[in-house]
């Protein structure tokens, strides 16, 4: 809802939104009908209440809007008037059964279009109403696709985020915060809230279409061995370090997808969105095998695969399509390895002529992001992500940013998977080619003259390979899993609820522990609040400086990196704000997680009681039983000796 510019409410801690202090009780006054508070002081005459009495049903400007509307106009239901909005508001108000959480549950489903009904059980197919309750975008009111949250704790749609931001606007849509200037001109996608929103998803569709689809968490519960670093390696790094051992059964050279068949160590195969720490720990599972070259490939053979690192300043990332900049054409001799400064032009030749070959064949290439990419919103927050299947569509050559010639691919997703960015459950399909506008100066464009070998089949409803992949020229990997001499075990995996599961996505980067008062950075990593204030305890935000002399110098800021990145948040840091539509979800989450347990610990001891009634019913059935042959057995006994004494006595008689 739109607020009026010049009279703005207190925010979720309580701050005054216009003078940004935290105004006392006797100066804050309530709106009768949607209990929201507001600063006394800072109200415009017009609308500030005159008497005691006015002040006791007074109603904010947001409020008296929906009053004296035309009373046709519908709400968000799109079926209740707005009058009888407010009237069923203060019906809920007058409810002395309800309590005040209760209240507000009650408030925000009327106003959001749900029905009554709060809560029934906290089964897994209300997951996505929750989710759905409490993450919509403001702008299109729908699901966040590819999420943004601000430092204020509001969620948004990428694209939504970004027309905003472009028309100038530097503050949040709903309580006005200042959006940070670099989160304006980078937004990182919260990969925490997609995983949640596809996983709601799936709980639906599983629901309703039947049998229950598996669902892969991709949180790196059961990680193989590390790659070690050796003894000469005494500084932080992997300089000395050893490559390890590949889990995978791959050849070096394998095109495609790393199915379920090639993993014996977890038989799932490499999923998308798989993370790992660094490039060491990704060879390892054969998604992207150098560990420094960007490109993985044979001149006369084709790529295998290729990373987004930030290494060239063309490269332009758009998540399902992106421009890669092929490599060479910097002078690496001597000190000069680190270099970033084209110095010649780049050709068609070695990991460029592999990418090549790719293009004209349609062969499939292996994507993994890196978090050392500062310009995409597609980035892994940490670590290196696996995300997916790409094909090379075109490849030209063109004048690079820095003056000299860069070569240059045009990639374009085509994966089975929905991609980690993105709440969809199914994945990619067939897409028209896009307009490039640097190709109106590019020179050697090479376009795929035939069929390409990997590509969507319309009958099975899936990519597949249309042609038998290239043969190896090498060998795979595997001999330690072959003759089976592997120990390595797997965790036994539990079945979990979603509820279960979702918390598990929500847990905080510090305590590892489900987030209490959580707090979402410009960089979009979720803390608890506590966790990131320990954190930093003891710091201050400005450091004061001296001379040699005694002189006191300018203060100079205290720079606070992100403890998950190298971010800068020290400005966010001065004033925190809960992500309160995060925290919502979490409790209602745990509440639904703990109903579930209680009732499962009560099914479970009627279990045992109606148990225990049995074997007592069988118990007092068998001792029946016994007495009953006791009985018998008397019986039969005093008829044999009552006989035996008539015998005795017929012989007496007979002598």
């Amino acid at each position: 809802m739109a607020h009026d510019s010049t009279n703005l409410p207190c925010d979720g801690d309580g701050r005054c939104m216009i003078c940004k202090l935290k105004p006392p009780v006797e100066e804050t006054i309530t709106c009768s009908t949607c209990v929201t508070p507001w600063h006394l002081n800072c109200l415009s005459a017009s609308v500030r209440p005159q008497t005691l009495a006015d002040a006791a049903h007074w109603q904010c400007p947001d409020c008296s809007i929906l009053v004296v509307s035309d009373p046709l106009t519908a709400v968000a239901s799109g079926s209740e008037p707005a009058g009888s909005l407010v009237a069923a508001i203060r019906a809920i108000e007058s409810d002395v059964t309800l309590s005040d959480q209760q209240k507000a549950k009650r408030r925000q489903q009327l106003l959001s279009g749900g029905s009554d009904e709060i809560e029934d059980g906290g089964g897994d197919n209300d997951v996505l109403k929750l989710i759905s309750g409490s993450f919509n975008c403001s702008f299109c009111m729908q699901l966040p696709e590819r999420p943004v949250t601000t430092p204020c704790g509001h969620n948004f749609c990428l694209k939504c985020f970004e027309k905003w931001v472009g028309q100038g606007k530097r503050t949040c849509a709903i309580c006005r915060a200042a959006i940070p200037p670099k989160m304006a001109s980078q937004p990182r996608i919260n990969s925490s809230l997609v995983t949640a929103i596809r996983m709601a998803k799936m709980t639906k569709s599983n629901t309703a279409s039947g049998p229950a689809k598996p669902y892969h968490s991709v949180i790196n519960e059961n990680r193989p061995d590390k790659a070690y670093t050796t003894e000469r390696a005494k500084y932080s790094g992997k300089a000395n370090a050893c490559s390890g051992k590949i889990f995978v059964t791959v050849a070096p050279d394998h095109f495609g997808p790393i199915l379920a068949e090639n993993d014996p160590e977890r038989g799932m195969g490499v999923l998308v969105g798989e993370t790992w720490e660094d490039r060491m720990e990704c060879r390892q599972w054969g998604a992207h095998l150098p560990h420094v070259a960007g490109i993985s490939g044979q001149s006369d053979y084709g790529a295998q695969s290729v990373a987004l690192s930030g290494g060239y300043e063309d490269d332009e990332d758009h998540g399902e399509w992106f421009l890669y900049t092929g490599s060479g054409g910097r002078d690496l001799s001597g000190n000069k390895r680190t270099s970033k400064t084209q110095s010649f032009d780049q050709k068609f030749e070695k990991y460029n002529e592999a990418l090549r070959v790719s293009c004209k064949k349609g062969y499939p290439v292996r994507v993994v992001r890196s978090h050392k990419e500062k310009r995409s919103a597609y980035a892994p927050e940490k670590g290196v992500r696996y995300d997916g299947i790409y094909r090379i569509e075109k490849c030209w050559r063109k004048p690079g940013i820095q003056g000299h010639k860069v070569c240059r691919y045009l990639f374009v997703r085509c994966d089975n998977a929905p991609a980690p960015w993105t709440s969809d459950e199914i994945g990619d399909r067939p897409r028209p080619l896009l307009a490039i506008e640097e190709l109106k100066n590019a020179t050697d464009v090479t376009d795929r003259k035939g069929n390409p070998s990997w590509d969507y089949d319309e009958p099975k409803a899936c990519w597949l390979w249309k042609v038998p992949p290239p043969e190896s020229r090498k060998h795979a990997s595997n001999e330690d899993v072959e003759d089976g001499s592997s120990t390595r075990k797997t965790r036994r995996k539990t079945q979990m609820s979603v509820s279960e599961r979702l918390l598990k996505e929500f847990c905080c980067l510090i305590c590892h522990k489900v987030m209490t008062q959580p707090l979402t950075t410009p960089c979009a990593h979720n803390f608890c609040k506590s966790c990131l204030l320990d954190a930093f305890a003891g710091q201050t935000f400005m450091k004061a400086r001296t001379c040699e002399g005694g002189r006191t110098l300018r203060a100079k800021k205290n720079i606070m990196k992100c403890p998950s990145c190298s971010h800068d948040i020290s400005e966010y840091l001065q004033n925190p704000q809960v992500n309160r539509e995060l925290m919502s979800v979490i409790e209602s989450l745990q509440s639904q997680t703990k109903e579930v347990e209680e009732n499962a610990v009560s099914g479970e001891e009627m279990s045992n009681s109606d148990k225990k009634d049995d074997d007592a019913k069988y118990a007092n059935l068998e001792t029946a039983e016994v007495n009953n042959l006791n009985m018998e057995v008397d019986e039969s006994g005093a008829k044999v000796e009552a006989s035996s004494e008539k015998d005795k006595l017929d012989d007496g008689v007979s002598a």
